[in-house]
């Protein structure tokens, strides 16, 4: 989150050894790199074709293909101590929608200690039950192959390969045996068995820096080969502050590059341009090329991982027989964990949309936000005190700025001490909470995994006393540095200590709290500010006697979990919750929203917000930001501006800021800055129907509310690379300043459709780059003809307070004259759009025709009711000569007029409006013009 503002509490040794990393800006000697790393050092040392495993023993059983993997010299293998390794057991597995899961573990063995552990409570339960019995398993030799190997069905057009010799598993088209996606096809498969007994001369122990780790279990690391064949570009494993597509990592012309680095850190001031690892891990990649579309592969292990993306004739000189197709473009990429087991899952797209629904049907697709959490949240570091907060918030309503949500941060509590308040600070925290929500505004009040060791205090000695702490190495509960001092942290992979957690959020618990107040988790990697690389000890030891190195990626996700259930069950399992996390990991999006932690004010940073996000959205997590401004340092004026209008499309719109930063409401930078602020604050408003639209296309489908420009144009090779621009759902293109004092832009407009400037209505066509002047009102953003984008347009102080206000309605006509887009509707709150209680409408205009009707309801009618009517309807690309509408039912005829396309920061365009149709959303209605 942040450095300490007072360090008074700290002894002096812990002063003078850990102070200075965390006061001084990110240096990359405090954190390990991959010669540092024991097993990557291992894993990167292999060579090509390596792997003398051979798959044997081959059955269906219970639907499954099972086999043992064992060495070309025999199945025995001699083990150090008492026991004997045996074989690893493969299993392959396919389900629904074009997905393939491999899985291979330890056989049967004597004097391991452990079993390895799989990491629960991330596949959904929908995914299970989709589990076909495989069909179609027949033998054929690959290749020159001696020997047979097994070939299955996956679906229709797509088989499976388990080859015997060498071992192999990937993906294949029927017809034409085009591979798609294979592991092992590089030879780089190993996996290093756990011991019993250290044998005579042997350490397992590892040290860096000051810290030991003592590995009771010794190696224990997983690596293989992952090859995207016919790829351009590969994408995802967030999060790293780099460029959307994944750059290589090794090969010829490649030096001194790291790994892709997947390891829960807080990163303070990270840099840009780093294939570091930041404050979330999400095992997941996706390919894309023109000729063979999308694939995608997901490793469910929450160890520590690192990640190479292997240039072009990275394995050359290797005198081993290739075990890949020669003829086919391909990505090869190298995973590489310190624990775990492989449990992997192939996506065979082979659109890019189908490989986010494949992956999302596994891990789960986005829960549903409440509508006032995709409009703007104000946050610093901190807002003082009561006073304080009264003062902001009339302030936002001086200006005539819209905003939701009002953050505390640590600040407020006692001592710092979750779930108080300082009593001299805010002593009336539920007045405070009340009067902001009689303007349909709420709080958010943070809450951390680190608790403080103060027998005083409720939490610490329930904590305590049931042992509900994560222990240290000795068994003792573990006890650490952060913001209280002094500090333990919840256990959270057990259920039994998360539903414990999730009763703390009780408004008889959590005293001060109302239903207007939610959460917060930070510092959830977990943050331990003298544990190794700040975070907490790997042989640290969890529920179930799991070591911290095995689940640490998935720390942050129970907690996130935890309170996300807790806040369900305050509100009786009736109101949708609200929970923003650091740390995340497969599964996330089920529980809410992230952001990408502690950026810095510069232009750089804005610009890598886009493809961090972005990558986030492909990943499964679309309910993300970052901050806007800029976490550390004072944004000049124009990055600020810059930022404001950026991060309007953010899912996530928050502004946040540094304790020691200036204050930066938008008001202070003088009135024409706070104008253009205000103006891009009242976009992200006047669109919230769209957004909120596109909230709902995630929760069900997967597909993220923010996208690269090649998921909506996948044969179009120059939206690859690009990840400056991007779209918001399939309607929106947006384009962002990313330097200062800029005199002007390139935007490329893809596809052979026309674009329409939101602003101005100016028609542009696409497949083209065009050049923009630069202005400061605002930034190039388009509507993609054969769109419909629906909108309100009254400035109201909330999104609460706009719930009853009409629609407008922005129809861009494609070359046909054509358009159609979509509309939901629910109450915004309650978890009762789950039993149909929404509105869901289609909106399709052809031969002069606007038509609505139902497609959320398999009976035709919709449960749920809304007075909201359509104001307006502007009608972009309209042929001249339509003067009149005929609006049914009703029979009524209104003029068209030219009317104000009314945005703000535009240009005071008109263009053909029909004027109050007045026709409920809820219902069947047309408008013919004529």
């Amino acid at each position: 989150m942040k450095p300490p503002k007072n360090v008074t509490f700290f002894p002096l040794f812990f002063t003078l050894l850990v102070l200075p990393s965390l006061i001084s800006s990110w240096k990359k000697e405090e954190f390990r790199n991959c010669e540092e790393t024991p097993f990557c050092k291992r894993s990167r040392s292999k060579n090509p074709h390596s792997c003398t495993l051979i798959a044997t023993d081959v059955s269906v059983e219970n639907g499954d293909l099972v086999a043992k993997l064992v060495h070309k010299s025999g199945d025995l293998e001699k083990g150090s101590g008492n026991f004997t390794l045996k074989h690893l057991v493969v299993g392959v597995s396919v389900y629904k929608n074009g997905i393939l899961r491999l899985k291979i573990d330890e056989g049967p063995n004597l004097g391991v200690p452990k079993k390895r552990f799989e990491v629960p409570g991330v596949v959904v339960d929908e995914f299970l039950s989709g589990k076909v019995d495989l069909r179609g398993v027949l033998e054929e030799k690959i290749g020159d192959d001696l020997e047979e190997s097994w070939v299955f069905e996956v679906c229709d057009g797509y088989e499976g390969v388990l080859r015997r010799d060498p071992f192999e598993v990937f993906v294949r088209e029927k017809e034409g045996k085009s591979r798609v996606l294979g592991v092992n096809s590089n030879g780089l498969f190993d996996f290093e068995h756990m011991k019993g007994e250290k044998e005579e001369g042997e350490e397992w122990g590892e040290h860096f820096r000051s810290h030991f780790d003592s590995r009771p279990y010794g190696p224990q690391s997983i690596s293989f080969d992952v090859s995207f064949y016919g790829a351009d570009f590969v994408y995802g494993i967030p999060e790293h502050a780099t460029t959307l597509a994944l750059k290589p990592t090794r090969g010829p012309g490649i030096e001194h590059s790291e790994p892709y680095r997947l390891f829960n850190l807080d990163v303070f001031e990270y840099l840009h341009e780093s294939p570091f690892g930041l404050y979330g891990s999400i095992p997941f990649m996706m390919s894309h090329g023109k000729d063979k579309g999308s694939s995608g592969f997901f490793w469910l292990n929450a160890a520590e991982m690192q990640i190479d993306v292997l240039g072009s004739g990275w394995d050359a000189g290797s005198d081993n027989i290739a075990m890949v197709q020669s003829d086919q473009k391909r990505i090869d990429t190298l995973w590489m964990a310190e624990a775990g087991v492989v449990d992997t899952f192939f996506f065979v797209g082979p659109k890019p949309k189908d490989v986010v629904r494949q992956y999302t049907s596994v891990t789960g697709t986005a829960a549903m936000p409440q509508l006032f959490a995709t409009a703007y949240h104000q946050c610093r570091w901190n807002y003082r005190d009561e006073e304080d907060v009264y003062h902001v918030d009339a302030k936002f309503d001086e200006h005539d700025i819209p905003y939701d949500v009002l953050w505390l941060d640590i600040e407020h509590t006692d001592g710092k001490k979750y779930f108080t308040w300082d009593k001299l600070l805010f002593p009336n925290p539920e007045e405070m909470q009340k009067k902001l929500a009689s303007k349909g505004r709420r709080m958010v009040t943070i809450v951390d995994p680190h608790i403080k060791r103060d027998d005083s205090y409720y939490i610490h000695k329930e904590a305590s006393q049931k042992g509900y702490y994560v222990k240290d190495a000795s068994g003792k509960d573990f006890d650490g540095w952060c913001w209280p001092g002094s500090s333990s942290y919840i256990d959270m992979l057990s259920p039994e200590i998360r539903s414990w957690w999730g009763d703390k959020f009780s408004y008889d618990s959590y005293e001060g709290s109302t239903p207007s107040l939610y959460i917060w988790n930070d510092m959830n990697e977990p943050s331990v500010f003298n544990g190794p690389e700040v975070t907490m000890p790997r042989d640290a030891l969890h529920y179930g006697g799991v070591e911290h190195r095995e689940l640490h990626n998935a720390y942050g996700y129970y907690f996130h979990m935890a309170t996300s259930d807790g806040l369900v069950k305050r509100g009786n399992g009736k109101d949708r919750p609200f929970v923003l996390s650091r740390a995340f990991f497969p599964g996330s999006q089920r529980y809410g929203a992230v952001w990408t932690g502690d950026n810095t004010a510069d232009w750089d940073q804005l610009r890598v917000s886009i493809p961090m996000v972005l990558t986030l959205g492909l990943s499964g997590i679309s309910f993300s930001g970052a901050d806007i401004g800029g976490f550390f340092g004072n944004p000049e004026p124009e990055l600020l501006v810059r930022w404001y209008q950026v991060g309007a499309y953010y899912p996530f719109f928050r502004a946040h800021a540094h304790h020691d930063t200036k204050r930066r409401e938008p008001w202070l930078y003088g009135d024409r800055n706070t104008e253009l602020m205000s103006d891009a604050i009242h976009i992200r408003y006047t669109l919230l129907p769209y957004f909120y639209t596109l909230f709902r296309e995630a929760n069900t489908s997967g597909i993220p509310v923010i996208r690269p420009l090649w998921m909506e144009f996948p044969n179009d090779e120059k939206t690859f690379g690009i990840d400056e621009a991007f779209m918001v759902g399939n309607g929106l293109l947006v384009q962002g300043i990313y330097t200062a004092r800029a005199k002007d832009v390139s935007v490329y407009l893809p596809g052979e459709q026309l674009w329409y400037d939101l602003r101005s209505g100016t028609p542009f066509n696409g497949a083209q780059t065009h050049k923009f002047e630069v202005s400061e009102e605002n930034i190039p953003s388009f509507q993609r003809a054969g769109t419909i984008i629906p909108r309100k347009d009254r400035y109201r102080r909330s999104s609460t307070q706009m719930e009853h206000d009409p629609f407008t309605l922005v129809i861009a006509l494609n070359s046909s004259g054509a358009a159609e887009g979509e509309i939901y509707i629910d109450d915004g709150k309650s978890f009762e759009f789950k039993e149909g209680e929404y509105i869901h409408r289609r909106f399709t205009f052809a031969n002069g025709k606007l038509t609505s009707s139902d497609i959320g309801h398999s009976d035709g009618k919709s449960t749920y009711s809304s007075p909201c009517t359509l104001e307006r309807v502007i009608l972009l690309g309209l042929s001249p000569g339509y003067k009149t509408a005929l609006i049914e039912p009703g029979n009524k005829e209104v003029n068209i007029e030219l009317g104000p396309l009314r945005l703000r920061g535009g240009q005071g365009a008109v263009v053909p409006t029909i004027r109050k149709p007045n026709v409920r959303m809820a219902e069947d209605w047309s408008i013919q013009i004529s």
